[in-house]
């Protein structure tokens, strides 16, 4: 039985005092904000609950607002859609006898093909306790090397960026309040309106007060049209951008040089690289006016405080390391890092993108975002593991690699999959549910028959976020507390409990806990020295604290808001400057293929949609997938709004209808990827990946449009 922590009255910042609003404190189950939220059950007739839903004033990232997801998330609890028995080869069959059957299968195909004939797959929304116990049960449990999560195709890119130029990677290195008190904000390739809405307050009450904020996208996003100005540049060119955005603030004479001498080190290799990106070159690429690329300099340089950001449209590139260090070698020269009220922040997206990453369920890392081919980090936590150093894996195969190579004769030839749906997700999706038929053993955990759980042998009903306790890491890098709020229904287990039990059929009864506060200790022992250092966090000071900046390497540390202030992460405390060259998407639009296609999300859906596409308002407000393309186009092709298009790519097709906007750039167009089979958007998409960060190159592919008779 899992022992799970009551609920506990939660204070607000600074009064002393309980919160008195009714409910369990807890958070959103969607995006990396974590906004806060108040839950409360009662009985319905036929022994159904209704929940309510109420925001929390005291979170600093929704500070009383949620979205349209966060208001009806309470449905995700309630649908008739859950899962509550485990499936075995689609019939139902007992919790023991689908462990028995899982295990007996995992011994046999290790048996006859080696450790790593087993693969694990996690995912970004699994609470830190859930990923860390993932990472241990891979390597300790299977002793596989072939580990890898969804966040590989969210956040890698600014992550590697990050750590080449920091020493770290803490995707917003400063809280998400600071940015109201900016002078100028460049946000390059997100779209906050839509995925996060209660982000949009933190750069309104920015724009109040003065503050002009500057987007980089493509398309007149809902976020784009809120800005003081929009840089509609090319889908692929962002780093392009980027170099010409530096060069016109050196040549202009915005670059710090104090802060460039005192802070950094390589500046000078950067401006000798730059000499190539005067701003008519970067404006015939980009499509982006000189003009325009001046006064958004202008805006940033002049600035008292300035911040850039990034988001998910600049990292998912076949480049996006070297288009993240742009962007940050950019608010390098202008001396923004690491200075009080400024800075350079990746806006993580997925619900525990932050957390996911750290905590060893990543193909190269274990726990407290160490490095799993780091000797020094093998034998820390091999001790806490009580295993030899010796024993532990080496790196595996990153999230599209492991993807690819399923089935193969000399890939994995079973898959555990937790916390994500990649028959919709993952780039190329026709061809990976081609490797995903191939195997010998597919098991998914999930709450739903997600499109991926309906291929499985073994389908396993997990709990969610309101029936469960853990911890979750957002954008911040704030660890938060969700408590458990409502009971599960009859018939469905944790994931922690999932891996306890098959980890003693394996033949490790110890060390694999299903209590997520017992899990959530062990953790803090495997962090402790690391980079990302949780030891001094507890579920007490977290609940006390409204969440606990990492690092927080001891009980009475304060933890660390703003990590750079005294120095960077690096061995000599400066940031680097790295030279980066633009060069072209990895498929360029031509005869065949005449359009750039890129991707997104829409307000009402998240990720592959399957939690959202159950719920009837977001239905109701985003019923089915559609091609967003320009007038110019839509005349030229003798489109109306609201007939069917077919979108061709070399990897495949799907399908939408037409919506036809001024928003579009002519030679682009748009689909949402939260929709499956023939409206997946990534059945189109390249798997062209980036050589630091293993990234697809989701945002930009060549593709044709037709109209479906």
């Amino acid at each position: 039985m899992t022992s799970l922590p009551a609920p506990e009255p939660v204070k607000a910042p600074g009064s002393g005092r309980a919160d008195s609003g009714a409910g369990t404190a807890t958070h959103c189950p969607y995006c990396a904000l974590q906004c806060g939220m108040r839950i409360s059950a009662t009985a319905a007739p036929g022994g159904r609950q209704e929940i309510s839903i109420t925001p929390r004033d005291d979170i600093p990232a929704n500070a009383g607002g949620l979205c349209q997801k966060g208001w009806t998330a309470g449905e995700l609890l309630t649908n008739g859609a859950r899962l509550t028995t485990p499936l075995v080869h689609g019939e139902p069959a007992t919790w023991d006898d689908a462990l028995d059957y899982i295990a007996e299968r995992i011994r046999r195909i290790q048996a006859e093909h080696g450790p790593d004939a087993v693969a694990v797959f996690g995912g970004g929304g699994l609470t830190n306790e859930k990923a860390y116990l993932l990472g241990k049960f891979a390597r300790v449990a299977l002793r596989t090397s072939q580990i890898d999560y969804n966040g590989r195709f969210c956040m890698s890119s600014a992550a590697a960026a990050s750590i080449r130029a920091f020493g770290m990677d803490r995707g917003m290195p400063f809280p998400i309040t600071d940015l109201a008190a900016a002078d100028a904000v460049l946000f390059a390739g997100g779209n906050v309106a839509e995925t996060m809405p209660p982000f949009v307050r933190h750069l309104n009450a920015m724009r109040e007060r003065g503050g002009r904020l500057i987007v980089a996208d493509p398309r007149l996003t809902a976020t784009a049209k809120s800005a003081d100005l929009h840089l509609q540049l090319t889908p692929g060119t962002d780093l392009a951008l980027a170099l010409g955005l530096l060069h016109i603030a050196i040549a202009d004479g915005y670059a710090d040089e104090d802060y460039i001498a005192a802070r950094t080190t390589g500046f000078e290799a950067v401006r000798t690289s730059l000499a190539a990106w005067w701003p008519e070159r970067v404006e015939r690429i980009t499509g982006v006016p000189v003009a325009q690329m001046r006064e958004a300099v202008r805006l940033l340089g002049t600035a008292r405080r300035a911040m850039v950001l990034t988001g998910r449209g600049a990292e998912q590139h076949a480049k996006g390391t070297d288009t993240v260090t742009a962007f940050i070698n950019l608010a390098l020269a202008l001396g923004l890092p690491g200075t009080e009220g400024s800075g350079y922040a990746c806006v993580t997206g997925q619900g525990n993108g932050q957390g996911g990453r750290e905590h060893g369920q990543k193909a190269d890392q274990l726990p407290g975002y160490r490095k799993i081919d780091d000797p020094a980090a093998r034998a820390h936590v091999a001790a806490v593991w009580g295993v030899d150093p010796e024993e532990l894996p080496g790196p595996g195969r990153s999230a599209y690699e492991l993807l690819d190579a399923l089935g193969t004769p000399a890939g994995p030839k079973a898959l555990l999959l937790f916390g994500s749906n990649p028959l919709v997700s993952a780039p190329r999706a026709g061809h990976v549910a081609e490797r995903i038929g191939d195997l010998e053993l597919l098991v998914v955990s999930d709450l739903v028959l997600s499109e991926t759980a309906a291929r499985a042998d073994v389908v396993l009903p997990s709990t969610q976020w309101a029936e469960e306790s853990g911890t979750m890491t957002n954008l911040e890098g704030r660890v938060l507390l969700r408590r458990r709020a409502v009971a599960p229904p009859s018939g469905v287990r944790s994931d922690l409990a999932v891996l306890s039990g098959l980890a003693g059929r394996l033949g490790h009864p110890d060390g694999f806990p299903d209590d997520p506060r017992a899990v959530f200790d062990e953790l803090r022992r495997a962090s402790a020295g690391g980079v990302a250092d949780y030891s001094g966090i507890t579920y007490e000071r977290i609940a006390a604290e409204t969440g606990v900046f990492w690092p927080c390497p001891a009980e009475d540390h304060p933890g660390t808001p703003r990590p750079f202030l005294d120095g960077f992460a690096t061995p000599d405390g400066r940031a680097r400057f790295v030279p980066v060259d633009h060069r072209p998407a990895a498929e360029d639009i031509d005869e065949d293929y005449p359009l750039y296609l890129t991707t997104g999300r829409v307000l009402a859906h998240y990720q592959s949609g399957a939690q959202t596409r159950r719920i009837g308002p977001l239905v109701q407000a985003a019923p089915e997938a559609y091609v967003e393309l320009h007038p110019d186009l839509a005349e030229r092709l003798g489109v109306t709004a609201g007939e069917r298009l077919r979108v061709v790519s070399r990897r495949g097709t799907a399908e939408g209808v037409a919506r036809v906007s001024g928003a579009i750039r002519a030679d682009t167009v748009f689909m949402p990827f939260h929709w499956a089979g023939r409206a997946s958007a990534n059945q189109l998409t390249n798997a062209a990946l980036d050589p630091t960060s293993r990234m697809p190159e989701f945002k930009v592919c060549a593709v044709r449009v037709e109209r479906v008779a």
